[in-house]
């Protein structure tokens, strides 16, 4: 039976449920203060940063934020869209929650975007479906691979924004997908797709974005969830052993980081004299200034400069229309219950 309302109460409604795709960061521009801006929020999360405040903090605010903003905007400025002045990875987030969101419009979900460091922040992406009625909120870390200092920064942030919340929204946090058979069919169907037209490389090489050794040794699982993505991926292309390879990109500080690392693994393939390469980076599914400049530029460069002829680089998922398909496979799932 219905409840009896009083006179000029406003009618029931359904609760809305929210889904809010939460991508790395960026910058809001490629200039020195807007590099500064983002490094210091990034370089500040004591999950990227496992170091004591008392020894980190002068070492971030007195040499590397000084040094590292000049160098990173120079490499945002080799891939920034200047159509829409944004950063890649802005554009495909944004692009993946708009083609989301007519598919789940029908069940009363509403898709919106942010960032774990920069802008939109997880605290407006959370503020604005509240105050478009979501009760509930399905987070979704687009981290294939779950590693503390990714999928548990945007859960510690996320949270730390809930305890200031009189009235919190109930939320659910989209596990690691490393394994998903429709993300390793999307991935290798990437690959099939960029070599179609040529001959097939000498070897394709699977890079993820790097962690210190140690992250590994306390027990985070990224380095395991690596390796079976790269595992499943090579048996969807059927490709043998001895022709693909895992390394590992962006080395940070003076640390022993996951090997092998990326560029002296392609700089040390062309001087034995391989020739072509194809290299993918299923750590990200939107393209980024880890994969724009330093794959496809960078070490396109370090292959060609040690002998090498042929590079190509096969490009993230973005939001073509299987990983729309995959997003979408992981909400519904995700939302069992709730719609």
């Amino acid at each position: 039976m219905s409840p009896t309302l009083p006179r000029n109460h406003p009618p029931l409604t359904t609760p809305k449920t929210g889904v809010l795709l939460v991508n790395l960061g960026t910058p809001d521009g490629h200039d020195v203060k807007s590099m500064r801006r983002y490094l210091g929020e990034f370089l500040s999360d004591t999950r990227v940063i496992e170091a004591p405040k008392w020894l980190w903090w002068p070492i971030l605010h007195g040499i590397i934020l000084n040094t590292r903003p000049k160098k990173s905007g120079a490499a945002y400025r080799k891939i920034w869209m200047t159509e829409t002045d944004e950063s890649p990875l802005r554009h495909y987030t944004r692009a993946q929650a708009q083609e989301l969101a007519p598919r789940l419009e029908a069940e009363g979900v509403i898709v919106d975007w942010a960032m774990r460091y920069g802008s939109p922040s997880l605290a407006q992406g959370i503020d604005s479906l509240c105050n478009r009625g979501c009760q509930r909120i399905l987070l979704m870390p687009l981290y294939p691979q779950y590693s503390a200092a990714t999928t548990a920064s945007v859960v510690d942030k996320a949270n730390a924004h809930l305890a200031r919340l009189r009235r919190q929204p109930a939320t659910r946090v989209l596990p690691t997908f490393h394994d998903e058979p429709s993300y390793i069919r999307a991935l290798g169907d990437s690959v099939r797709a960029a070599l179609k037209d040529g001959p097939e490389p000498d070897r394709l090489l699977c890079s993820f974005h790097g962690m210190p050794r140690e992250t590994l040794d306390k027990g985070d699982p990224y380095h395991c969830f690596c390796q079976k993505t790269a595992r499943l991926l090579r048996e969807d292309l059927g490709w043998p052993q001895d022709r693909f390879q895992v390394v590992f990109q962006s080395r940070f500080g003076p640390k022993e980081w996951l090997q092998p690392y990326a560029e002296p693994t392609v700089a040390g393939l062309a001087k034995e004299g391989v020739k072509s390469i194809a290299m993918i980076s299923p750590g990200f599914v939107s393209d980024c200034v880890e994969t724009l400049e330093e794959l496809a530029i960078g070490l396109r460069e370090t292959f060609e400069e040690n002998g090498g002829d042929r590079f190509t680089y096969i490009p993230c998922l973005n939001a073509t229309p299987p990983m729309i398909d995959l997003l979408e496979t992981l909400a519904r799932r995700e939302l069992g219950g709730w719609i």
